[in-house]
């Protein structure tokens, strides 16, 4: 018994739909639409399933990309994208990796629709020029162009240098030592001196409205975390294939902080307080019960 080429391939199309979207839970809808739409094809005039349904997807996450983006310009606060809980051997692929990163799915937030799905499809995906542009509705040559367009644009952005799996685990532990015990010279210690925190508290929890910038505020503002947040239980968890800290708070919820390292020190902080964005992950990891 053959498997539905739609089983077989969900999770591209899932993952397809994330990294255009930054969102599991709209990436979900995507999928199921076009769930529903393959249901309603003659499968036997489908040359190539696999182009045809990423070709659907597409086409739905532009959709839906187009009316978030209207949604965001109301947002309150910074807009960072929803956390995924991955596996650690997600991380082995470094590719797929930094594509689902909370770092690179910031980066891809400054690019236009279209010019994500081409970057999604063309960089991270490999797909040949010809389906892209039928997915876009584009022409190959303007999708050569819009794909140039946005590399440029996402390697000017982009982190600069990788890092191993061992290293950024090494630089998270050192990161929550310091801040479970408020030791401002370990935390200055472990982030670069121009880092960056961004927190999403989508105007319903408690967070930072603008980035937070340098290691002297940041450590300050860090540092005031054991004592703002006592009863706060703090571990590691993969996000998005690399690991973070997972803060569960009897009064402040739950907090999911992802990290961007370069040079053995943290370079970037993703804060992601909306329980809104983490609702999912609470189900998955039982806290919604």
């Amino acid at each position: 018994m053959s498997t539905d080429p739609f089983v077989a391939h969900r999770s591209l199309l899932f993952t397809v739909a994330y990294e255009m979207l930054g969102s599991a839970a709209d990436a979900e809808d995507v999928v199921q639409e076009s769930w529903l739409r393959w249901a309603e094809v003659d499968q036997s005039t489908v040359r190539d399933a696999r182009a045809y349904l990423v070709r659907t997807v597409t086409r739905q996450a532009l959709n839906r990309l187009r009316t978030l983006a209207r949604r965001r310009e109301e947002y309150v606060g910074e807009w960072l994208p929803e956390p995924l809980l991955t596996t650690r051997d997600v991380a082995e692929d470094v590719e797929l990796a930094e594509s689902v990163s909370i770092a690179m799915l910031t980066v891809l937030e400054s690019l236009t629709p279209t010019e994500r799905a081409v970057f999604v499809l063309r960089e991270v995906f490999d797909a040949p020029y010809d389906e892209i542009a039928e997915a876009v509705g584009k022409s190959p040559a303007a999708v050569r162009q819009i794909g140039h367009r946005a590399r440029n644009h996402v390697e000017a952005r982009r982190p600069r240098t990788q890092v191993s799996t061992t290293e950024q685990e090494q630089v998270v532990d050192r990161f929550l030592a310091a801040l479970e015990t408020g030791d401002l010279q370990a935390l200055m210690d472990v982030m670069a001196p121009d880092v960056v925190v961004i927190a999403d508290g989508g105007g319903v929890a408690k967070a930072a409205l603008r980035p937070v910038r340098g290691d002297t505020l940041v450590a300050k503002l860090l540092a005031q975390f054991a004592r703002r947040a006592p009863d706060a239980r703090v571990g590691v968890r993969w996000v998005n294939g690399a690991p973070a800290l997972w803060i569960e708070d009897p009064v402040g919820g739950l907090t999911v902080v992802s990290i961007a390292v370069a040079g053995g020190r943290i370079s970037q902080i993703f804060a992601m307080r909306n329980p809104e964005k983490l609702a999912h992950l609470a189900e998955e990891t039982g806290l919604a019960r």
